[in-house]
């Protein structure tokens, strides 16, 4: 370790600590007493009245020396005291003090630092201040550099050395004047309120990491953490994702509805609370982010409108986001995981697999492929990697029971599900949420089986295909409804299908075109009608000698013969193709 930043407690003891000070006994006044080895579990506070009550200056080093091993995997190495001609090792305490070099100790020039002990990998040099004034120093040595908890114990037992300390100087310096022996109590007592003050703020840390550590040993998730965070601080806690939609709330006075944020004020919110090191004050709310990775994966907020956090609060609401982050690094390590399977598996589906295994992995990833199922397929220009348009689809064709299986082909995107859409239900859902109507959707007959979903998903091919080379080419087409397309069966050519057009209808599709009239249509209608005049002319608003001349000029154009059992069969066939599949192009 390079440097460290000096660690020494404050003589004085801020109204913040004795307001936390007040708060905790009061809490504890709560609770059952418990035994003063579980209050002070590293005998600080019984060695704190010994070095009070202690008037020399070697005895009050030499004891503190002899605790450090007490906080942890610690060892005093040497001490020292101020003289007027420098530094004066504590003689009496063999602990490898003879590894320190003297020398090195005198180029500290009086402030913390590192100093070189051979076969030890971390090793500080702790001053012994006073009002600024160096009195001394305590060298500790460890195998690694202590955590959060070490530091704190470490610094804890710095200042009630250098307390001790300043305290036989006063008393040198003052010894029998009794204003000053009531300003050695003053001192005396406003230390042992310091370390009052910083023994309860150690309970309340270990209150949090207890609390979430048992969150965490109970498998966690997001309500048990704004729960333990609630009952950790009494605010309200609360989790949004990253897009400001609310996941968990415990607490009193939840919105209902809860608000949404525009996404730029989301993001602006994000933005500052980023540039801090730890949590933000943000309107009426604290705010932390979980983002472990550099990733934004969460929000973690306390409401807090009248300001009444403490420092006790925002550790809790630190540590409580650091619990928040492992959790959902760990969710979304399953989603992906699940997702990959999910998509492997409706892959092998869409190419056809074995039924059993199929039934197997289906039940692995929550998926019942023993129900009836539907192919869809959608074509949603510009937005096939779009994670919004994928997250729209899903939404819209889940059902109450399970969510479906997507895969992306292409700039398309195929889902298996078990309902089958509603008309235009998912088509209008994803087209709200893309804010373009510029979609197409097919969707396959019913499916029972997985032997089936190969054949399902080109007849939804095959729907998508009709619809979007239809005069309407956004929307939904049903393979249900392709009546008579149906029985042309996949793999036809659409060029083919154009070609058998052109070939019964060609002079009669050109004459339309160059003389605006209507007798490809009214061949159709003729045919739809069975043949009959009556119904064919109402059905196309003619009187019934119009519907004769025009069929007369058909044959007279077309070169038919409309008595001809196979002209009229395949001129049928022809009109239905031109009507269904291309839809009247001209």
């Amino acid at each position: 370790m390079a440097s460290h930043p000096s660690r020494r407690l404050s003589p004085q003891v801020s109204d913040q600590q004795a307001n936390l000070h007040q708060s905790t006994t009061a809490s504890s006044e709560r609770h059952a007493p418990r035994p003063p080895a579980a209050l002070d579990p590293h005998g600080l506070l019984v060695l704190s009245h010994t070095l009070f009550s202690c008037s020399e200056q070697n005895e009050i080093v030499r004891l503190a020396m002899r605790h450090i091993s007490v906080l942890g995997p610690y060892r005093a190495e040497a001490g020292y005291l101020s003289t007027h001609g420098g530094l004066s090792r504590v003689p009496g305490h063999d602990a490898g003090a003879s590894t320190v070099d003297d020398v090195g100790m005198m180029e500290l020039g009086e402030a913390d630092g590192s100093v070189s002990i051979p076969e030890r990998s971390w090793n500080w040099a702790f001053g012994l201040r006073e009002a600024g004034v160096l009195l001394g120093y305590l060298v500790v040595s460890s195998p690694s550099e202590p955590d959060e908890r070490g530091d704190f114990l470490l610094s804890t037992l710095v200042g009630l050395t250098s307390a001790a300390l300043s305290l036989t100087v006063v008393r040198a310096l003052r010894h029998g004047n009794a204003d000053e022996l009531s300003q050695l109590r003053t001192e005396r007592d406003a230390a042992l309120r310091q370390w009052d003050a910083a023994h309860s703020e150690l309970l309340q840390q270990q209150t949090v990491h207890e609390t979430l550590a048992r969150v965490a040993a109970r498998g966690g998730g997001e309500d048990a953490i704004t729960q333990a965070l609630y009952e950790l601080t009494g605010l309200s806690a609360l989790i949004e994702d990253r897009f400001g939609n609310l996941r968990s709330w415990a607490g009193p006075d939840r919105p209902v509805p809860y608000p949404v944020r525009s996404s730029t004020s989301q993001e602006e919110m994000l933005s500052q609370v980023a540039r801090e090191a730890g949590p933000v004050r943000v309107k009426g709310r604290l705010i932390a982010l979980a983002r472990p990775r550099g990733d934004i994966l969460g929000v973690l907020a306390v409401e807090d409108p009248g300001a009444t956090a403490d420092e006790h609060t925002l550790f809790a609401l630190d540590h409580a986001q650091r619990s928040l982050s492992q959790e959902l690094v760990h969710t979304r390590e399953i989603t992906e995981v699940e997702l990959r399977l999910r998509r492997r598996l409706i892959e092998d589906l869409l190419e056809g697999t074995d039924e059993t295994s199929a039934y197997a992995r289906a039940e692995a990833v929550g998926h019942d492929l023993r129900r009836p199922h539907y192919v869809v397929v959608v074509h949603w220009p510009g937005n096939a990697a779009n994670s919004s348009f994928a997250h729209a689809l899903q939404q819209a064709t889940a059902t109450t029971a399970t969510r479906p299986l997507m895969t992306r082909r292409g700039d398309r995107m195929v889902v298996l599900t078990e309902a089958r859409p509603d008309d235009d239900a998912v088509y209008a859902a994803v087209a709200h949420e893309l804010g373009t109507p510029g979609g197409a959707i097919g969707v396959s007959t019913r499916c029972d089986s997985p032997g089936g979903i190969p054949r399902c998903y080109q007849e939804a091919l095959r729907a998508l295909e009709v619809r979007q080379n239809s005069r309407e080419r956004s929307g939904t087409t049903f393979f249900d409804d392709l009546g008579l397309y149906r029985i042309l069966g996949p793999g036809n050519d659409l060029r083919e299908l154009e070609g058998f057009v052109r070939e019964w209808l060609g002079q009669l599709i050109d004459y339309d075109a160059e003389h605006e009239t209507e007798l490809v249509e009214t061949l159709s209608r003729y045919f739809d009608c069975g043949g009959n005049y009556d119904d064919a002319a109402a059905a196309l608003s003619v009187h019934r000698s119009t519907l004769r001349y025009r069929l007369q000029r058909i044959r007279e154009i077309s070169d038919r013969d409309l008595t001809d059992v196979d002209t009229r069969l395949n001129l049928q066939v022809a009109t239905r193709v031109w009507k269904i599949i291309l839809s009247g192009r001209r």
